[in-house]
C-alpha cells in the first residue's frame, strides 16, 4: 500500500505531508520521468542512496515515478467543491491565489530550467458528487479508502472536459472552508509515485497535490506569501521530501520551502537544485578526497558559477555546503554566508533527511519575521568561521569572500 507520512503540527511552520507510493517496474505515469541530473565520473562518490524502504530518499538520482522536473511541464488545476462546502467566490478566483505566482517561483528558483505551465480546462467549481465529511478526509488520512474514492470521483466528474494522459501533474485547488482552518489542522497533502492511484485517460493520476485551508495566521502576510504551499506539495510531486520533523522547522530552518513554506520567502538548497537537474556537473564538487582543497561559491539564487560542494561521509550521507545571499527566492535571508548541512539518504521523509548546522548556536536568530525558524536564520558561516567534524576529520572554513559576493571555502578531508 501507498505509504502516508503524518507529522503532528505543532508550530505554524509546520506545513504539509507527503503521501508516497513508488510506481511498480514497468509503470509510467503521465508525465513521469527521472530527474535529469547532471554528473560525470568525479561525481560518483557523491552519488548517496537510501536504502529500498526509505520514504522519499534524498539519494541521487532521484527514483523513477515522479514528475519530471526540467522542460516544459503542464500542471492540470481543478477547483473542487462539495454540497456540504461551496465553493467560496469563484473558481477561478481560487486558482488566482496561486498562479501565476507559483510558475514564477519555480521559474527563479530553477534558473528557467522549468518551464511550469498551469492550465485550468474547468474554469468551474468541480462538484464533488458526496458531501466533504462523507469522504472522511483528515490529516494522515491514507490513500485508500478516503482519498481513492475521492480521486475517483473528481476523474469521473471531470473526464468529460478533461483528457488527463495531457498533463504531467495534477493540483486539487480545493475550497477553503472544507475541512478545518490551517491554523488548527494542516490538511494539505501529495500522494507521489503513487502506484495505487486511479487510471484516467490510459495513465495512472499518480503525481497529485492537495491544498484544502489557507495557511493564513493573521499577520498580513498571506497575500504575498500563501501561495507558497503550493510549490511545496509540488516539491513532493518531483520527488522531494519534508524537511520538517515533529519538532517542527529546527532540522532545516527556513533554509528550504521543504521544511517551511508559510511566511517569508524561500528557495531550495542546493541539494535539491541538483536532484531536479537545476545544475549542471560543472557546478557541483565533489569533495571526496583527503588533503585541503579551496572551492569557489556564487550565490545559490544566481545563475550560473559554481554552486554547491559535496564531501561524502559514506555511501548514504554527507555534507553540502552552499553560498545563500538575500536575492530571488530568499526575501527572509538576515546573515548571507555560506550554509553548511548534513544530507542523509537513509532518513525517511519528515523524519530529518537534511540538517543545518547552526554558526550561532543559541542566539535566538536574526528575523523576527513570522513563521521562520528563528533560531536557524543566522545559521550562515561567514568569513574566518570554521565548522568542524573532528569525528570523520572534516573541517570547512570560510576563506574570503570578494566585492561581488562570491566566497571561497577551504575543505580540508583528514
Amino acid at each position: 500500500m501507498a505509504a502516508f507520512v503524518s507529522v503532528s503540527a505543532l508550530t505554524l511552520a509546520v506545513s504539509t505531508s507527503a503521501g508516497i507510493g513508488r510506481l511498480p517496474p514497468g509503470a509510467t505515469a503521465a508525465g513521469a520521468a527521472p530527474a535529469s541530473l547532471s554528473r560525470s565520473s568525479a561525481h560518483g562518490p557523491c552519488m548517496i542512496t537510501g536504502g529500498a524502504e526509505v520514504q522519499m530518499s534524498e539519494g541521487v538520482p532521484t527514483s523513477h515515478g515522479y514528475s519530471r522536473s526540467t522542460g516544459t511541464v503542464r500542471a492540470l488545476n481543478l477547483m473542487v467543491d462539495f454540497s456540504d462546502a461551496p465553493g467560496e467566490g469563484t473558481a477561478l478566483d481560487r486558482y488566482a491565489e496561486f498562479f501565476p505566482q507559483t510558475r514564477n517561483w519555480f521559474r527563479t528558483s530553477s534558473y528557467g530550467r522549468l518551464d511550469y505551465r498551469p492550465e485550468a480546462p474547468v474554469r468551474d467549481w468541480l462538484r464533488m458528487p458526496k458531501p466533504f465529511a462523507e469522504y472522511g478526509i483528515e490529516r494522515g488520512a491514507p490513500f485508500d479508502p478516503a482519498y481513492r474514492e475521492l480521486v475517483e470521483d473528481i476523474v469521473t466528474t471531470a473526464d468529460p472536459e478533461v483528457d488527463f494522459s495531457d498533463y504531467d501533474l495534477l493540483n486539487i485547488l480545493v475550497t477553503p472552508n472544507a475541512g478545518p482552518s490551517a491554523l488548527d489542522t494542516v490538511l494539505s497533502v501529495t500522494f507521489a509515485g503513487n502506484h495505487e492511484a486511479p487510471v484516467a485517460d490510459g495513465v495512472p493520476v499518480a503525481n497529485a497535490s492537495f491544498v484544502y485551508s489557507r495557511q493564513d495566521d493573521g499577520s498580513g502576510s498571506y497575500g504575498r506569501t500563501g501561495y507558497r504551499v503550493l510549490p511545496h506539495e509540488n516539491g513532493h510531486v518531483f520527488g522531494l521530501p519534508d524537511l520538517y520533523t515533529q519538532e517542527g522547522g529546527g532540522a532545516a530552518g527556513h533554509w528550504d520551502i521543504m521544511s517551511e513554506d508559510w511566511g517569508a520567502n524561500n528557495d531550495l538548497v542546493g541539494w535539491h537544485k541538483w536532484k531536479l537537474g537545476w545544475l549542471d556537473a560543472n557546478q557541483v564538487h565533489c569533495a571526496s578526497t583527503p588533503g585541503t582543497k579551496e572551492y569557489d561559491l556564487t550565490p545559490l539564487a544566481r545563475p550560473g558559477g559554481p554552486k554547491l560542494v559535496f564531501l561524502p561521509l559514506d555511501a548514504r550521507s554527507g555534507y553540502a555546503v552552499e553560498l545563500r545571499t538575500r536575492e530571488g527566492n530568499d526575501e527572509a535571508v538576515c546573515r548571507p554566508g555560506v550554509l553548511i548541512y548534513k544530507v542523509d539518504a537513509d532518513v525517511d521523509t519528515g523524519m530529518g533527511p537534511v540538517k543545518v548546522y547552526d554558526s550561532r548556536r543559541d542566539s535566538g536568530g536574526c528575523t523576527r519575521s513570522p513563521n521562520v525558524h528563528a533560531e536557524l536564520s543566522d545559521a550562515a558561516f561567514t568569513p574566518g568561521e570554521t565548522f568542524e567534524d573532528p569525528r570523520n576529520g572534516v573541517t570547512i572554513t570560510v576563506a574570503s569572500a570578494d566585492l561581488k559576493g562570491d566566497h571561497a571555502i577551504r575543505v580540508t578531508r583528514h
